[in-house]
């Protein structure tokens, strides 16, 4: 069905364009640094996905007998190719039942393309080490109108440890909390559901870290752009998205409040105006970060080797679907068979009712606005073989969001800024005197606007769209009281134009500009890359510092 307002209606609306050729798709992301060793390729997959919902690729990946670890780093290698017409698809990989990988498509052109993304899995080493079932879903529909087949293949890298390159750093146990190891692991989950899995783990285990893969569809694909649940019903003529805009996700552990999460706003490489994202896409969209919730207040509780519940909550208010699940990573304690502890404080809440505001404008828009402050903490004891161990979490964010609505709902303007930190502290040692503090911050800032012109019959407009867009996160330690110390930075922004013009369903006018600037460092090492485009070709491609 068509909808005329909001920019997931624009996005609706110019649907799949494959009139305008462009050059393959490029990010400013660097490529997983891989050490010089000894190391097997394992071809996991290759697959065409076609009419390929409900129909996922299922196999089982084995480690080669030539590099049987352990292994300096585990790399998945995802390339495709695609010609004709086709929407951006949702792609995931689950090895063992975890998520190991979430993606998207880029949108073809008639031409074709092909792109390539990989992924480190080092962290997964301890599913990896036995063959277990590897699912690939990538839902796709081709008939006489989308006509993109994804030429997929998909290849894991084993590099062996040695002197010079040792094992790569790994928790004890991966614990998929998903709700299958024969099918797609994610759940889709709608306003007022939650799902969950029951997980037993080891009787000495120490901490816990939980990762979460969420995103949104439909409605929810362009959440941040969305109007109170009111607002829709007094204008239903401007096809708007309701739910409002605030979005997080959280985990419970037995059904009580755990932590917390803001999803970053991704957009899809049709999102908005499709043009705008040839040929670099958003942040996020091919190499999506999962959120990392640490659930150690509760290890000493989860390590007494009887069943426990780990619930995922999509946000609150939600028009349409989240596909989320996750997995758990844990330590244990080789000193000990038997470790115990409790949970001494936990201030989660539900996710808070956003007030929004209203004011009508002079120019005949309307201006939505929100804003809040989150703040919880959640600390606890284990009980280990080196002493009693302390963990506090504590977590603040902080947001915002105005949305302006003009011209029944065919131009919207929105800025939403979503920021935050988290700390985490852990106290251990005789008299627990070892106290080390890591600080974790994280920035989601977002500028879109989209314009929707109506043309003289149904399958004739104009939809234009301009984004700003950046992820901006770093991580700091202290020791013993020390003054803090950088461990390690991202930013990543993208900006992006573009325009796209039918009559009688025939494109008349497309266009657009991109460009994407990454900085990263970690452990003192700089990886620095500006890259920008013009009418769907690279114009500059340049190493940058990282200041």
């Amino acid at each position: 069905m068509f909808v005329a307002g909001t920019l997931a209606g624009t996005a609706a609306a110019a649907g799949p364009t494959v009139e305008i050729n462009y050059q393959d798709p490029v990010t400013a992301l660097p490529s997983i640094a891989r050490p010089a060793t000894h190391s097997c390729v394992v071809t996991a997959m290759r697959h065409d996905f076609a009419n390929s919902y409900g129909q996922p690729f299922v196999g089982t990946l084995t480690p080669p007998k030539d590099c049987p670890g352990p292994w300096s780093k585990v790399v998945l290698d995802w390339s495709g190719s695609v010609a004709g017409r086709q929407y951006d698809r949702l792609a995931g990989v689950w090895i063992g039942g975890a998520e190991v990988f979430r993606t998207s498509t880029p949108e073809p052109d008639p031409a074709g393309i092909s792109w390539h993304v990989d992924q480190d899995l080092s962290a997964y080493t301890p599913l990896l080490r036995t063959p277990q079932p590897l699912v690939v879903d990538l839902g796709n529909i081709v008939n006489g109108t989308y006509t993109g087949i994804y030429h997929m293949t998909m290849t894991v890298t084993y590099y062996q440890a040695d002197e010079h390159n040792p094992e790569a750093a790994h928790s004890d146990v991966v614990v998929p909390v998903s709700q299958s190891t024969s099918a797609p692991g994610w759940w889709g989950l709608t306003d007022g559901q939650t799902a969950g899995a029951s997980v037993t783990l080891p009787r000495n285990t120490v901490d816990a870290r939980m990762q979460v893969y969420a995103r949104g569809g439909g409605c929810e694909e362009f959440w941040y752009s969305n109007v109170p649940d009111s607002y829709a019903a007094a204008h239903p003529d401007y096809g708007l998205c309701a739910g409002g805009t605030y979005r997080e996700v959280g985990v419970l552990v037995d059904g009580k409040p755990a932590g917390t999460a803001q999803p970053f706003p991704v957009i899809y490489t049709g999102g908005i105006s499709p043009l705008m994202w040839r040929p670099i896409p958003s942040v996020d969209a091919f190499r999506t970060q999962p959120y990392e919730i640490d659930l150690t207040p509760f290890a000493g509780v989860l390590a007494d080797g009887a069943p426990h519940t780990v619930t995922l909550v999509p946000p609150s208010g939600i028009t349409d679907t989240w596909l989320m699940d996750g997995s758990l990573f844990v330590d244990t304690d080789r000193g000990s068979a038997q470790t115990s502890g409790a949970v001494t404080e936990d201030t989660v809440t539900p996710s808070p009712a956003v007030a929004y505001n209203v004011a009508a404008q002079a120019d005949g828009s309307d201006l939505i606005t929100a804003s809040l402050s989150r703040d919880w903490a959640v600390a606890g004891y284990v009980d280990t073989s080196h002493g009693r161990v302390y963990t506090r979490v504590v977590r603040h964010s902080d947001y915002s969001n105005s949305d302006d609505v003009a011209s029944a709902g065919t131009v919207q303007t929105t800025s939403q800024r979503d920021a935050g930190w988290t700390e985490t502290t852990t106290t251990d040692g005789p008299g627990l005197g070892h106290r080390q503090v890591r600080h974790d911050s994280w920035s989601y800032p977002i500028d879109a606007k989209s314009t929707f012109v109506p043309g003289a019959t149904s399958d004739s407009y104009t939809v234009t769209g301009q984004v700003s867009v950046a992820r901006h996160l770093a991580t700091t330690r202290a020791d013993h009281g020390d003054a803090f110390k950088a461990l390690s930075r991202v930013d990543d922004a993208v900006r992006a134009w573009g325009t796209l013009e039918r009559d009688a369903g025939v494109v008349v006018a497309a266009d657009g500009s991109d460009s994407e600037r990454y900085v990263g460092v970690d452990g003192g090492r700089c990886y620095g890359h500006f890259i920008a485009a013009d009418h769907g070709y690279v114009t500059q491609d340049l190493t940058t510092g990282c200041r």
